[in-house]
């Protein structure tokens, strides 16, 4: 035997109080952004089949589901519009219509519940028939086109309430061209959350059935990033904090890791946020059961894993479950 001294780190597990004490990564309701889906009409709550636990959300539901997200101790909520078919168009000019669903939301959330961040998503794929990111020409996305398409969204969203603003279709001068955009309009104070490290991913399925966004021909591959090109999502990230982002979102998180670990190591100066997407989160509790003990110790790791990677928020459809763990 010998009289060696060894570290024993075992010191530090030996209970609950001092694995607290000790713990490198916290997690806690505030860190959680809550997806909502939101449609036109009278109060309906209408499940979500494709995304488990998940519900459809017009008129009084809207408020009721967000009294049980403050309750819980959640302070900001993502919308996505769910549009009825014969609302779209080629040029997805409903996203600059006061009355979509977004809109509505807002204004309705807003009077209800003024203290909790309201981040609205802006893509014309929820408001375009073909589904399609953008105005298609000759049958590619107009990067052109669909800018002009985003800023007038932009305002439009920020009049009606927005704290924050969430690009997602990844075009190229999308930040710059909505920061001029807002300023312009008055809207100087209304904040912008790019999905700077958008990938070309598989796991967006649910969501896209969910949304009534599914493209007969998907060209997510033309804007969105490859996969497997981490130097591409860093220099987007740059890029897009250069051209004035207030905050960035990387997606999917739960497959991005090492991108949200790079960007914090590089000194990426505004906060981040990872999106534990639709593809991962639906199987998982489909096994096992939505808020059953096993799902919710997996869903905290998961997104534990994401905030020790570098992310300051997570957007996750698990928050409220996650939540009432946390409180």
């Amino acid at each position: 035997m010998t009289n060696e001294p060894f570290v024993n780190m075992r010191r530090l597990r030996q209970s609950a109080a001092i694995r607290a004490m000790v713990a490198e990564t916290s997690l806690a309701p505030e860190n959680l952004i809550l997806p909502l889906f939101v449609a036109d009409g009278p109060s309906r709550r209408t499940p979500l089949e494709v995304i488990p636990g998940v519900d459809l959300l017009a008129g009084e539901a809207i408020n009721g589901e967000i009294d049980s997200a403050t309750a819980v101790g959640l302070k900001s909520v993502l919308l996505f519009g769910v549009l009825e078919s014969h609302r779209k168009d080629t040029s997805g000019t409903a996203a600059s219509d006061p009355a979509n669903p977004v809109c509505t939301a807002i204004g309705r959330i807003k009077r209800h519940a003024t203290d909790i961040v309201v981040i609205a998503d802006l893509c014309l794929c929820e408001y375009t028939s073909h589904g399609h990111c953008g105005v298609l020409h000759d049958g590619r996305i107009d990067n052109a086109q669909t800018l002009a398409g985003l800023a007038e969204a932009a305002v439009n969203l920020a009049r009606a309430g927005a704290d924050v603003i969430a690009p997602s279709g990844v075009m190229d001068g999308t930040v710059r061209t909505l920061r001029r955009a807002l300023d312009a309009g008055g809207f100087s104070n209304v904040a912008l959350m790019p999905y700077s490290a958008k990938f070309a991913s598989g796991f967006y399925g649910p969501f896209k059935e969910a949304s009534r966004s599914v493209p007969g021909e998907s060209l997510h591959a033309t804007h969105q990033i490859p996969v497997g090109n981490g130097c591409e999502a860093l220099r987007k990230i740059a890029i897009d904090v250069d051209e004035g982002a207030d905050m960035i979102i990387v997606k999917p998180a739960q497959t991005s890791l090492d991108i949200l670990a790079l960007a914090r190591e590089r000194g990426c100066p505004v906060p981040m946020a990872g999106y534990d997407v639709s593809g991962f989160y639906g199987p998982l509790v489909a096994r096992h059961g939505l808020g059953s003990p096993t799902c919710d110790a997996l869903m905290l790791e998961i997104l534990t894993t994401i905030r020790r990677a570098g992310a300051r928020m997570i957007i996750t459809y698990y928050a409220k479950q996650a939540a009432r763990r946390l409180s």
